[in-house]
């Protein structure tokens, strides 16, 4: 027997569905209503979905986890070296404001010198200036041979 209220199987004998507790006060249901039905219907569905699912997983899991409909990149990702002589020359005449340090990466570096040399109304601005002249013939002479990244510099 099925319950008219919910669509549940009912036990033979008993007069009330343990589901959402509603007396069968009609004769018993012998076949098996439209609930029944669209809850198999449904779990079919879900069921295929899972199976869809899983098929993708492998499929994801056979080309190392990549998205087949995911865009690929096809540059090369070596980074672009930054130039000796550009850092070195930006050290020697622009050394005060740090640039040859925001150049190269080492942001530190360079608010620092940059902050010493506004914050001081440029009464320390030599301090920054030798600061960057040193470093920019350090850059040329080949002592400094890395970014702030780690990459070599190219000539």
């Amino acid at each position: 027997m099925y319950c008219r209220n919910c669509g549940r199987k009912i036990e033979d004998g008993k007069d009330l569905c343990e589901e959402c507790e509603a007396k069968l006060n009609a004769g018993p249901v012998t076949e098996t209503p439209k609930v029944e039905v669209v809850e198999e219907v449904n779990t079919q569905n879900a069921n295929n979905q899972n199976y869809n699912n899983q098929n993708y997983n492998n499929q994801n899991y056979n080309a190392q986890n990549v998205n087949p409909q995911a865009t690929v990149n096809t540059t090369n990702n070596v980074p672009t070296q930054k130039s000796k002589l550009a850092a070195g020359l930006f050290g020697i005449f622009l050394g005060t404001f740090g640039v040859h340090n925001f150049y190269l990466g080492y942001t530190g570096k360079a608010v620092a010198q940059l902050l010493i040399s506004v914050l001081s109304c440029g009464f320390l601005a030599p301090v920054s200036s030798i600061w960057g002249l040193i470093e920019g013939i350090l850059i040329l002479a080949g002592s400094e041979s890395k970014d702030g990244n780690g990459n070599p510099l190219k000539d």
